[in-house]
Formats: C-alpha cells, sequence, structure tokens
C-alpha cells in the first residue's frame, strides 16, 4: 500500500508494454551471452583435439539448464549493482524498493528466480492499479520510468 518515495512524473511506475519489451531485450541478452559461451566452448574443443574435432550437439536440458542459471544471474548482477539491465536502460527503467531506492541482492536474487520461473507474473502489471507484477507484489519491489543515471542511489534496506 504504500507508494515509492520517488513519486514525482519522471519516477512512475513503468507498463506492460514497457516492461515486456525490456523483458524481450533481456531475453536477448541471455542467448547472445549463451552463443558466446557456445562459441568459447566449441573453438576450445577444436584447440585441443583438431583431428577429431566435430561440433557439439545441443542438449536440450543442459541448454534450459543454461538459460534458467545465465538470466537468474543476470539479472540479479544488473538490479543489485545499479538497478538496471540492458533492456532497462533501453526502455528508461529502474528497479527499486518500496523507498524508491536500489535493492538489495538477496531480494534480487530471489526476484530474478521469481521472473524466470514465473515470467507470467509480468502479466499482472496490465490490471493492477498500480503497475505491480507479481513479483513486485511478493518482494516489495516496483519498476519505474528514470531515464536519468542516479550515480548517489542508495541501496534499500528494507
Amino acid at each position: 500500500m504504500s507508494t515509492p518515495a520517488r513519486s514525482d512524473p519522471e519516477h512512475r511506475p513503468a507498463g506492460i508494454v514497457t516492461r515486456g519489451i525490456a523483458a524481450l531485450i533481456d531475453i536477448g541478452v541471455v542467448l547472445f551471452l549463451m552463443g558466446v559461451i557456445y562459441v568459447g566452448l566449441t573453438f576450445t574443443r577444436l584447440l585441443f583435439s583438431p583431428q577429431e574435432f566435430r561440433f557439439p550437439q545441443a542438449q536440450f536440458l543442459l541448454s534450459a539448464t543454461t538459460f534458467v542459471v545465465l538470466s537468474v544471474a543476470y539479472l540479479t548482477v544488473c538490479w543489485t549493482t545499479n538497478g538496471r539491465t540492458i533492456g532497462a536502460v533501453a526502455m528508461g527503467l529502474r528497479l527499486v524498493g518500496r523507498s524508491g531506492r536500489l535493492v538489495r541482492w538477496p531480494r534480487c536474487a530471489a526476484r530474478a528466480v521469481l521472473c524466470v520461473l514465473c515470467g507470467f507474473g509480468l502479466a499482472w502489471v496490465a490490471v493492477d492499479p498500480r503497475r505491480r507484477s507479481l513479483q513486485d507484489i511478493a518482494l516489495r519491489t516496483s519498476v519505474v520510468y528514470d531515464w536519468k543515471p542516479d550515480p548517489h542511489l542508495a541501496t534499500d534496506h528494507e
């Protein structure tokens, strides 16, 4: 029931379209990182056994596990350091706590797990009057419009 401390129009809660586009950009970033890892492993394999080299075949379970782990790590690191992922930077968004400050890493990690495993929770933004996802409601966070970098943004102690 509380609103972010930064309630000026510039820091209003972000809507479903903006957050959805940011999420799609972040999925693209994670897929790109997976491609970089695959190419790196392929070249390493070629370097150590060029005579018997074959391209490694993608395995669904390994790929899905890699995607989940990489996504959670990516989201956690980005949200903990500056409240923004690459998609959030592109769309002018920032993750903040109820006080309008950055969120500490345990809640960022929990939110990342919830976002990756329960991505449908984002759809709740479309019906919630305060534009919160299910993850935001559960962890008392908010995604707001924030185009200007704020180097003095402190960490939330909630």
